[in-house]
């Protein structure tokens, strides 16, 4: 794989843990907690491996410029402020979410899952569209 491929690996990671992240909330809104867990835990693993590919992509290219013009240069830095910095905050919250169910102390699992599921489908969605805005849209 050349390090030019990394970035639709990327974008096919993040849609996947998108798509894996649906899957969990909708398997926990009928009570299949067992499939929930899987399904939550995979969507941890494609964006551990998202990172990891991320990390390598950006250490051998370096910042990627946006080469949009007008209305959208705007549109791209607010969606990728938004994007990056809730990124970073995702960690945390993923890391404490699994914990407090690793431990069976379900309240307070539920209680910062409401708001983890929501930040990390939007990171994991706004990936997508970061991707397509740099890559794709030209």
């Amino acid at each position: 794989m050349n390090v030019t491929d990394l970035p639709l690996l990327n974008a096919r990671l993040n849609a996947t843990s998108a798509i894996l992240l649906l899957a969990g909330w909708l398997c926990i809104r009928a009570n299949k907690v067992a499939a929930h867990a899987g399904f939550m835990l995979s969507a941890c693993v494609a964006s551990l491996l998202f990172l990891i590919s991320y990390l390598i992509y950006h250490a051998q290219v370096g910042s990627v410029r946006f080469h949009g013009t007008g209305w959208i240069r705007p549109v791209y830095f607010t969606l990728l402020v938004s994007h990056t910095t809730l990124a970073i905050a995702i960690v945390p919250l993923v890391l404490r979410t699994i914990f407090l169910a690793a431990r069976k102390r379900f309240s307070e699992h539920r209680a910062i899952a409401r708001w983890t599921f929501p930040l990390w489908l939007y990171v994991s969605v706004t990936g997508l569209v970061v991707y397509w805005m740099l890559y794709c849209m030209r």
